[in-house]
């Protein structure tokens, strides 16, 4: 598959410097709004004008089933992911009550929920849940690369209905999936790389851990290779293979995204390893308590602008940075300048 998509540059001197400009000729001391002014600055980048705006906000919430399940690495069974995905339709979840309050439009994507399309729900279905990559891929080629088309395609309509998205995701098994990705995109220890998810104790988590080893001994010429392809076979599930994809698509459209907690960040762990570019339009919101999300972090060299040591998933931390970031630019926006008002500078 030829993943080669153009990505723009946002790198513009000029207009960074009328950014900065224009913070500095407002009714603050220079500086004074801290981060808020650099995430303003990052913003307008990307959208690349000088007056970002942040009117129409969409939260895509790509949802999927892991056979990986049947290893006992999870605390809930995997019907729950067909049940959250009649919850975020009906509007019953912690994702759609943030939505609703922060007036931002949630899109429901089944990449591969194991049962039939649900009414509401948009149909990017790649499979009924991937194979249980403790014994063979996750996917095949074909498969992945129709998450990956998916996402793109998706990106592309979701461009002209959103000045900026959120992703996040829902799939028992998936904190697994993305702490296998870690391990074998970036060398961290299965140890490390493997947490509570939606509940594990102790043993649990080694337990998770050994099944993680085990599947990088399994798929050692796939780790080995260090070809992002053969990896997302090997390991991914189909939500973050769409939302890869997604974000690859968004990065080619100017769009920017907010990305979410530790199974979000895998997907992009992902969509770098085919294209570095796409880390110039994403904006990462929140640490997530799920332990190895710091190693993350640091292996994308970011750091999230909210620690509420939140661990739900489902965007949850992503909506309420976009929140900040829209408070931001309002104040970018709105604020009276010195001159306007006649108040004099230090």
């Amino acid at each position: 598959m030829n993943l080669n998509i153009e990505i723009p540059g946002i790198a513009d001197s000029t207009l960074e410097n009328r950014v900065w400009h224009r913070w500095n000729s407002l009714t603050k001391p220079p500086g004074s709004l801290g981060r808020l002014e650099s995430l303003v600055v990052e913003y307008a980048l990307m959208q690349g004008t000088e007056r970002p705006r942040i009117d129409r906000k969409a939260l895509i919430l790509f949802c999927a089933d892991h056979g990986v399940t049947a290893e006992g690495i999870s605390a809930f069974p995997r019907e729950v992911t067909a049940q959250m995905v009649k919850n975020f339709l009906t509007g019953g979840a912690a994702i759609s009550v943030l939505c609703r309050r922060l007036g931002i439009e949630p899109l429901v994507v089944d990449a591969g929920v194991d049962g039939p399309l649900q009414p509401g729900a948009l149909d990017y279905k790649c499979g009924q849940g991937t194979g249980n990559f403790a014994k063979e891929p996750a996917l095949n080629l074909a498969q992945a690369e129709q998450a990956l088309r998916n996402g793109i395609a998706l990106a592309g309509d979701v461009c002209q209905r959103a000045d900026i998205a959120a992703v996040g995701e829902m799939g028992i098994g998936n904190t697994t999936s993305a702490s296998a990705l870690l391990s074998a995109l970036t060398g961290c220890p299965p140890n490390d790389a493997a947490g509570a998810g939606t509940g594990l104790d102790s043993v649990r988590i080694s337990h998770k851990a050994e099944v993680i080893a085990g599947a990088l001994r399994l798929h050692g010429a796939a780790v080995a290779s260090k070809d992002p392809m053969a990896i997302l076979c090997a390991f991914g599930g189909f939500e973050i293979a769409t939302m890869a994809g997604f974000l690859l698509g968004a990065a080619s459209h100017r769009l920017p995204v907010m990305v979410d907690g530790f199974i979000c960040c895998a997907a992009v762990l992902v969509a770098r390893s085919f294209n570095p570019s796409v880390m110039n339009y994403l904006i990462f919101s929140h640490r997530s308590a799920e332990a190895a999300h710091d190693r993350m972090l640091a292996d994308l060299q970011r750091k999230p602008l909210l620690d509420l040591e939140m661990r739900l998933g489902e965007g949850t931390g992503a909506v309420l940075a976009i929140s900040l970031l829209e408070s931001a630019v309002a104040l970018y926006s709105q604020m009276a300048t010195f001159e306007q008002v006649g108040v004099s500078r230090a």
